[in-house]
């Protein structure tokens, strides 16, 4: 009996790794995500239906929408597109710990987002933190 709640635990918690808000303070980026559901509506582009999630910037609705996504345990391959449709990429996120998650850039256009009245590059690996309160 231990053993069976033992896993039930484990399952659970298991379900919340990519049911997420994550934030990259460097670049005011963050990713709200719910891969399980896949039920994230982008705030102003709410057309676009439910979703995975989402890379957006802090300030801005410009937006980089999950469009699909695999999990496999703790690491999770992505497809993104810009909200302009124009440009697409490959990607992975990985939770390396409770707080650390990692989205690396693997095939594809490079995420851009807005900066100051330009664009600005993010780095192809580049690390996102879960608050400690969501």
């Amino acid at each position: 009996m231990f053993a069976l709640w033992s896993y039930t635990v484990h399952a659970q918690s298991d379900s919340t790794i990519f049911h997420t808000y994550l934030y990259n303070k460097e670049y005011k980026v963050y990713l709200r995500v719910n891969f399980n559901e896949q039920d994230i509506i982008i705030p102003g582009q709410e057309l676009l239906g439910p979703l995975p999630g989402y890379l957006g910037k802090e300030r801005n609705s410009f937006c980089w929408p999950i469009v699909s996504v695999e999990t496999n345990g703790k690491k999770a391959e992505l497809l993104m597109v810009n909200d302009f449709g124009s440009e697409d990429l490959e990607a992975t996120l990985t939770q390396k710990n409770d707080s650390l998650y990692i989205l690396k850039q693997e095939k594809g256009s490079t995420i851009k987002v807005p900066n100051d009245g330009k664009w600005q590059k993010l780095p192809k690996v580049l690390p996102f933190v879960r608050p400690k309160r969501q």
